[in-house]
């Protein structure tokens, strides 16, 4: 187990929105603004960053189960992201510390639904058409899951709970107004 995936088990209810800081700005690769804790809504936290004058304000979650348990994985994240000036309104997208296979699309399933995501370096996206179904899934579901490929070949199964996913979402998207 990371020290960083220590230091966050170790973390109490209060302070665990700043150790959500400390992960996202570690995992976006954000060095000159680092990102403001907005809130925490059950198993969501909500946060607005500036990136080149830009405020981006967006809900994420952890990872609550990952597999296979033989690998190491790293810090994998699911966000649901918009832009103050509408070049984005809640866009899902998944984010890992390694490189995903790119002739791979990851897919997100919620409930009875799945939807193909295209690949950008470590982070997957879904097509413009289908975020606005997916954002409404993952505010009325329980739970996520994401099956992947590593760029290394290993198949990767990701279980993230949507508790809390609703009023997370609604605090990102009324942040970025």
């Amino acid at each position: 187990m990371s020290i960083l995936s220590n230091m966050q088990q170790k973390t109490t209810r209060i302070a665990r929105p700043l150790g959500l800081v400390i992960l996202v700005a570690a995992i976006s690769g954000a060095a000159a603004a680092e990102p403001k804790a907005l809130g925490r809504f059950k198993d969501w936290a909500v946060f607005t960053e500036e990136k080149g004058g830009e405020l981006i304000c967006y809900a994420a979650t952890e990872a609550s189960s990952k597999a296979p348990s033989s690998v190491k994985h790293g810090d994998v994240w699911y966000y649901v992201t918009s832009w103050k000036s509408g070049q984005a309104k809640n866009q899902p997208s998944f984010r890992v510390t390694y490189d995903l296979k790119a002739d791979k699309a990851p897919k997100t399933t919620i409930g009875r639904s799945s939807w193909q995501m295209f690949v950008a370096g470590r982070e997957s996206f879904a097509d413009d058409a289908d975020d606005p179904r997916i954002v409404d899934a993952l505010k009325k579901g329980s739970s996520l899951t994401v099956t992947a490929q590593s760029a290394r070949g290993t198949n990767v199964t990701y279980r993230f709970s949507l508790s809390g996913s609703a009023d997370a979402i609604a605090k990102a998207e009324e942040a970025c107004r």
